[in-house]
């Protein structure tokens, strides 16, 4: 998803080098080529927009492994990873880590990577809430969306202006409003309290394990904004109750994510991740008729709610790789130009291999309780991508760009 940095050649005038974002398919073709195992320690450079966990310029540790499956870059990593832990941050983590697919994490946390250093998990109500006169709610399941909830601990003692600013929060992440209940010693206050029956409100209490001094909080709309709204929510909520051990490192991998999501702006498919990762084989059925219910085997390592690696097992066969390239609506001359000469590889038969990149610098930061990629890493980019020791990207000589054959239009300095 993220643009590559460009080079422009002075040998061959109009044409570009881009700066690795991944050896993806280099070290695919090794494994064709008929290397059993490879590990790099690599730089790679995206161009995207910066944030406390992202440098333009960073540090992967790349694997990949022949007649490999899952399972094999599960155990090799994590025997890395707690390696890594003990020998340079004096910590003893617990192997293997959970597993859970991508579905059980959006649904049980609203987010693809949790942090289950602590609970208020969200809890689906859609079928008590079915039964009540809430417009709000009911409205919005005859519309297919959903409605979910979670129970915040010791909330019940919020403000109407503390709760109408997690309203706004939840606004950001395009929910249209933020329904509440409080648990009292009484039972539920709440101004939506008229319209849900006693049975009701005593089924939503059950399910969300309300106890006294807690406030419930919902959301109701499509899949993604309610869990997108109520994901954040839990964040900002465990933030400011303090709830989060600081000291603890929660690792686990997410699994079974989609092999395709939906592009609304260019009406077509686009990877979930990219476009060598291999579907899961059971739903091969689907490529053609629902490609967004098709679930790739691709994996994420996550901990404390930042994703640390990232991999997948790979397509070897070269017609479902071609297959691929078609569903994302590449065209025929596309694919020759930008992937002809790794189908060619594809062509003479692979192994089937699978491998993973851990990102360095995240992991580095993690252990040191950084909050920042900027804090362990020597000369960071600012927010804006600027180098503040040496000024860069700064403007060049005539002479320069004249030698790439290059030209720029007056721009106003950013």
């Amino acid at each position: 998803g993220a643009r590559d940095f460009l080079i422009p050649s002075r040998l061959h005038p109009g044409k570009f080098y881009a700066m690795p974002q991944s050896p993806q398919l280099f070290k695919q073709m090794l494994m064709i080529a008929g290397i059993d195992k490879y590990f790099q320690i690599v730089k790679c450079y995206r161009d995207e927009d910066l944030r406390a966990d992202r440098q333009p310029e960073f540090t992967q540790i790349d694997m990949e492994i022949s007649f490999a499956d899952q399972d094999d870059v599960f155990s090799v990593t994590e025997g890395l990873v707690k390696r890594m832990f003990k020998e340079a941050a004096g910590i003893d983590l617990e192997i293997p880590f959970p597993r859970y697919t991508y579905q059980e994490v959006m649904n049980r946390y609203g987010s693809d990577k949790p942090d289950t250093r602590f609970g208020m998990e969200l809890v689906d109500v859609s079928d008590i809430v079915a039964e009540s006169e809430f417009r709000v709610f009911t409205e919005t399941l005859k519309g297919g969306g959903q409605v979910k909830g979670l129970a915040a601990p010791n909330c019940a003692r919020l403000s109407r202006s503390q709760i109408d600013e997690l309203t706004k929060f939840v606004k950001i992440y395009k929910a249209k409003g933020l329904a509440w209940m409080r648990v009292t010693p009484d039972g539920i206050d709440s101004p939506i309290k008229k319209f849900f029956p006693e049975g009701c409100l005593n089924a939503l209490l059950d399910r969300m394990k309300g106890e006294v001094g807690d406030m419930l909080f919902f959301v109701a709309d499509k899949p993604k904004i309610v869990a997108d709204a109520l994901g954040n929510l839990r964040l900002t909520l465990a933030n400011q109750l303090e709830l989060i051990d600081e000291e603890r490192f929660n690792f686990l991998w997410v699994t079974d994510f989609p092999l395709f999501q939906w592009n609304e702006e260019e009406g077509r498919w686009e990877s979930e991740h990219h476009p060598f990762t291999a579907p899961n084989y059971e739903d091969l059925d689907l490529m053609d008729e629902d490609p967004g219910k098709v679930r790739s085997q691709s994996y994420d390592l996550v901990v404390n709610g930042t994703e640390v690696a990232s991999g997948s097992v790979r397509i070897h066969d070269m017609n479902l790789q071609r297959k691929i390239f078609k569903i994302l609506q590449l065209s025929e001359e596309d694919i020759e130009v930008r992937f002809g000469f790794f189908l060619e590889a594809l062509k003479y038969g692979a192994p089937p291999h699978a491998g993973i990149a851990l990102g360095f610098d995240r992991l580095v930061m993690m252990m040191a309780g950084g909050e920042s990629l900027r804090d362990v890493i020597p000369f960071p980019k600012t927010q804006r991508g600027i180098c503040l020791v040496t000024g860069a990207p700064a403007k060049v000589t005539p002479q320069q760009l004249e030698e790439l054959h290059i030209s720029v239009e007056d721009v106003e300095e950013v």
